[in-house]
């Protein structure tokens, strides 16, 4: 099974589920149920999924629908306590609802590279002149998230040090809470104590780490603030543990932070969603804060919803097998899934399959052999990736999928996950055709895997789009390109700074193709000396390969 990227933050790790592609909600959703709810079956999965990209997309997003949550109301649901179900029929792309996060953190790791007020990551930073922690943009983006910082800046001061993310989210929330009490606005369906805490259902490790900072978490809390009890600074922590949602950058393709997003939490898990959950950081330009939109996720239709159907999202990623979704739904939210995906195993023959050729399988101990040793390569490649030995990488992954390519599936999930780990590290290094033909084979895997409108498909059929776009393949490179646009105009939406650059690289991708189709020489002409005068900007570095669009939800080790 495929590991989930793990990166210790505090005594808490952040899990995000479905992102992008198998670097990368891409995305577990956080979970609120009935306290003595017990889990059972939900509807069947939606199946119907719209491609069209329409003048005015989505016809829920416009008006006071989405900001008002008057699209969306509390059933109890079946097997699973509280949840939300639709008012009205949606259609591929809808924002349901959107909403602002109730208080949201910078990881502790990039507290110096990330603005705690926008949480966009950039070059040259101003550190807030009293805590020394906090870090702006600019005058405008410190003047913005004053109202939240003030009390922490005392807090921070006097406490003589920076708590950890975990024990600054919690702050920031009861300061709130002390302020502006349970509901904050008419847009919020649930309050802080109607949220599930989980905390008899941890295990004991974990309980010890939740004592741990509520100690420090005593020890930070200002005198002068409202005193609390310690079963509501526990109910807090428990809340944030299984109901955190992990910020991105502006990119979207990192989380940098976490927050509390109350109504999303209400939102059931299901393997196979009718929706999808997507970060918008609004915009923080105009000098005068009053023109600022705020930071907020949208909930969005992976396709045609009914009025009255259940709305659902991923918590964990339907990449892996049957038996692991359950671990990993068991172990971080405490519930098991019984969904028709999930009693029927579906796709998991597959995902652990042996290639068929000309109607010829290899036997289940070769298929067996070739797995293991698969996964015993992945291990490799991982330590040789986090050592930042490319080239490494590359050897192991080229020497595994040379064994075990004869004999795994298309569909096999350790061998989808060498083939991005292949391409994503060679584009890296600029061997852009060996790269965009892996990149190919991981699209041409996941599109027998995932929805036709999932948000790690379509950032899979842009990374391999713009690789065969570097390697001159222009023809293929242009189509993945516009799979790709396609895809994210109903995960991401045309505002999203994803989608944008997409278009810009659809119309010129289009554009060249004209000029390929017209005359393939002037073209390949044009392109050389082009690439001679300003020659390609190098791709990122790899990162792991878990992180990315999966990677939605917060969730502690």
């Amino acid at each position: 099974m495929l590991e989930k990227a793990r990166e210790q933050r505090g005594g808490y790790e952040a899990k995000q589920l479905c992102f992008y592609e198998r670097s990368g909600s891409c995305s577990t959703a956080p979970r609120s149920h009935d306290r003595q709810a017990q889990l059972r079956d939900k509807n069947n999965p939606q199946g119907e999924h719209i491609y069209q990209v329409l003048n005015g997309f989505g016809g829920g997003v416009s008006g006071r629908g989405a900001q008002s949550m008057e699209n969306v109301v509390i059933f109890n649901s079946p097997g699973k306590g509280r949840g939300l179900k639709a008012t009205k029929e949606f259609w591929a792309g809808d924002v349901i609802f959107s909403e602002p996060s109730l208080s949201a953190v910078v990881f502790d790791s990039l507290a110096e590279r990330i603005c705690h007020s926008c949480f966009r990551r950039q070059e040259k930073l101003q550190r807030c002149g009293q805590c020394k922690f906090a870090h702006y943009c600019d005058r405008t983006c410190q003047r913005a998230a004053w109202a939240e910082h003030k009390q922490e800046c005392s807090a921070i001061k006097a406490y003589g040090k920076v708590p950890n993310e975990n024990i600054r989210l919690v702050a920031r929330i009861m300061w709130r809470l002390d302020k502006e009490g349970s509901l904050m606005s008419d847009m919020q369906l649930t309050t802080m104590d109607e949220l599930e805490d989980h905390l008899n259902d941890m295990q004991e490790d974990d309980l010890k780490e939740l004592k741990v900072d509520i100690h420090n978490f005593l020890d930070y809390w200002p005198r002068t603030s409202k005193q609390h009890t310690i079963d509501d600074i526990s109910h807090i922590f428990g809340v944030i543990n299984c109901n955190g949602f992990s910020v991105s950058d502006q990119r979207g393709l990192q989380a940098v932070g976490v927050g509390l997003f109350p109504n999303l939490c209400l939102v059931n898990h299901e393997c196979w969603p009718n929706c999808t959950v997507i970060l918008n950081h609004g915009s923080q330009s105009a000098v005068n804060t009053i023109f600022h939109s705020q930071r907020r996720i949208e909930l969005r239709s992976l396709g045609k919803i009914a009025e009255g159907e259940e709305l659902t999202v991923a918590y964990v990623d339907y990449l892996n097998l049957s038996e692991e979704r359950q671990r990993l739904l068991k172990t971080q939210y405490f519930f098991a899934c019984t969904c028709e995906h999930c009693t029927n195993k579906t796709h998991d023959d597959i995902k652990m399959g042996g290639r068929e050729v000309e109607g010829i399988k290899p036997s289940d101990e070769q298929v067996k052999e070739a797995t293991d040793y698969c996964f015993d390569m992945m291990e490799k490649m991982d330590k040789a990736r986090l050592n930042g030995d490319y080239h490494k990488v590359v050897k192991i992954c080229r020497q595994c999928i040379e064994k075990t390519e004869p004999i795994l599936a298309d569909t096999h999930i350790y061998l989808l996950r060498m083939w991005s780990t292949m391409s994503e590290v060679q584009a890296y290094l600029q061997y852009f055709e060996e790269a965009a033909d892996y990149a190919r084979k991981m699209v041409e895997g996941y599109m027998k895997l995932y929805q036709p409108n999932h948000a790690a498909l379509g950032m899979g059929a842009m990374r391999a789009g713009v690789t065969h776009w570097q390697a001159g393949l222009i023809e293929v490179g242009h189509g993945m390109i516009c799979k790709a646009y396609a895809i994210l105009m109903v995960t991401h939406g045309p505002t999203h700074p994803i989608t944008k650059d997409l278009e810009a690289m659809r119309m010129q991708t289009e554009m060249e193709l004209r000029m390929f189709k017209q005359n393939k020489y002037v073209y390949q002409s044009m392109r050389e000396a082009a690439l001679k005068n300003k020659p390609m900007t190098m791709l990122h570095e790899p990162k792991s390969v878990e992180e990315g669009i999966k990677n939605l939800f917060h969730r502690r080790k």
